[in-house]
C-alpha cells in the first residue's frame, strides 16, 4: 500500500523553527497589515487579559493541586457559550515535544479523507489566527471568521470577566473561542493540542463521553516549576487529560519509569494503552528527496500491534515534510492515532466510513 501523508504544512513548519516566544512576540507584532487588521478591536481585547505565555506561569500551576489552573472557569465561560465542546468528538494531544506536529499529521490524515477537521495548537508564529485551523484547506482560521465569532461570543465573555473578578487569561478565552468555532462549523472531529501539561490546563475539559482518544506524545524536562518540578510530576500532569474508558495512545519512546506513570493512569481509568514503541511498531527513513524545491523523506511505516485493540497496516513511500527521527515518531504517533479512531468506528462513536482511515 502506498501512502502520502497531507504536506500542506508549511505554516506549521514555520512554527517548529520557532527558537524562542520572544522571537514569536517579535515576529506577530510586525504581522498587523492586511487581514490581520481586519481582527482589530479583538486583539486589543485580548492584548488586555492576563497572558501567561508572556509573563511566565506560576510555580506549581500546571498541577492537579490547589496550586493549579482552576478548570472551573473554563467551565463556566463554555456553559456560557452553550458548552461548544460537548458537540463533537475530540482527540487531546499532550506531550513536552512533538505534539504540535503530531497533531498536524493526524489532522492531515483526516482532511485527506474528506472530514471536516477542527484543529486547535499553540502558540503561533506570525499570527494568533494560526492557533486554529477548521475544514478542508487546513490553514489558519479567516481574520473574518474570527472576528465574527468574537462579536457573537463577547457578551458572555465580558460577563465571564466579571463574574470571575477578571480573572478569566487569554488562553482560556482563546481556547473556548476555539471550541465554539468547532461546533458552529459542525466538525466531525476536534484535534485539540494541551497548552501547558494537561491536567489542569485549559482544554483539560474534553469529558469522556466526547473523547475520542487521548495522546501523549513525550515527557521532557520542560516548564518544571509550573509541572511539580520533576519528571515524574511533569507525566502526573501530562497523564491528566487521560479519561475514563478513553484509549490513550502513547508516543515515546519513553523511560520505563515514565511509561510506568502513565499506564498506571491508564490502569485506573480502565483506559486501553496503544503505545507508539510496541514491538511491532517499525519505522525507518530510506531517503531524503525534493518535491518542487521543497526537501522530504521518504518512509516506511508497519503498524501490527495485538491486544484489546488490535491495530495493523503497512504505509509505504510516505512522504514527510517535516525531517527527522522525531517527526518519523509523531508520525507513527498520528497513524497509530488514526487507526485507533477507525477502530472504535465499533462502538458507534463515528460515521461507518471513518473505517476507510488509513
Amino acid at each position: 500500500m502506498v501512502a502520502r501523508f497531507p504536506v500542506s504544512l508549511r505554516w506549521f513548519g514555520g512554527l517548529l523553527r520557532a527558537s524562542s516566544s520572544r522571537r514569536r512576540r517579535g515576529v506577530s507584532a510586525m504581522a498587523g497589515g492586511g487581514e490581520e487588521a481586519q481582527l482589530g478591536g479583538f486583539l486589543e481585547y485580548m492584548d488586555m487579559l492576563r497572558n501567561y505565555e508572556r509573563s511566565g506561569v506560576p510555580r506549581g500551576a500546571g498541577t492537579d493541586s490547589d496550586d493549579g489552573f482552576d478548570l472551573g472557569r473554563m467551565r463556566r465561560l463554555l456553559r456560557r457559550l452553550g458548552d461548544p465542546h460537548t458537540h463533537y468528538p475530540s482527540v487531546h494531544i499532550a506531550g513536552t515535544k512533538g505534539k504540535g506536529s503530531t497533531a498536524a499529521f493526524l489532522s492531515n490524515i483526516m482532511r485527506e479523507q474528506g472530514y471536516n477537521v477542527g484543529c486547535y495548537s499553540s502558540p503561533h508564529l506570525l499570527t494568533i489566527r494560526e492557533r486554529i485551523s477548521v475544514g478542508q484547506h487546513g490553514g489558519p482560521v479567516s481574520a473574518a471568521s474570527l472576528r465574527d465569532l468574537f462579536d457573537l461570543a463577547k457578551e458572555a465573555i465580558d460577563e465571564s470577566i466579571e463574574s470571575e473578578n477578571g480573572s478569566l487569561a487569554h488562553f482560556e478565552v482563546f481556547t473556548a473561542l476555539s471550541f465554539l468555532l468547532f461546533s458552529r462549523e459542525n466538525v466531525d472531529v476536534a484535534i485539540v493540542e494541551a497548552g501547558l501539561g494537561g491536567a489542569r490546563d485549559a482544554t483539560n475539559v474534553i469529558r469522556n463521553s466526547e473523547l475520542a482518544a487521548a495522546v501523549i506524545s513525550t515527557v521532557g524536562k520542560e516548564h518544571l516549576a509550573a509541572l511539580g518540578g520533576s519528571l515524574q510530576s511533569i507525566a502526573v500532569a501530562k497523564s491528566g487529560i487521560i479519561k475514563e474508558g478513553r484509549p490513550v495512545v502513547i508516543g515515546g519512546p519513553f523511560s520505563t519509569d515514565i511509561e510506568q506513570i502513565i499506564r498506571d493512569r491508564a490502569f485506573l481509568t480502565q483506559s486501553p494503552v496503544i503505545s507508539a514503541c510496541d514491538t511491532g511498531v517499525r519505522s525507518i527513513t530510506r531517503c531524503i528527496g525534493r518535491d518542487y524545491a521543497k526537501p522530504y523523506q521518504s518512509c516506511d511505516i508497519v503498524v501490527k500491534i495485538s491486544g484489546n485493540m488490535p491495530l495493523s497496516v503497512e504505509l509505504h513511500d510516505v512522504k514527510l515534510q517535516l525531517l527527522g527521527g522525531h517527526q518519523r515518531q509523531n508520525a507513527v504517533t498520528a497513524s497509530c492515532t488514526a487507526l485507533c479512531l477507525r477502530e472504535l468506528v465499533k462502538d458507534g462513536m463515528y460515521p461507518m466510513h471513518l473505517s476507510e482511515l488509513v
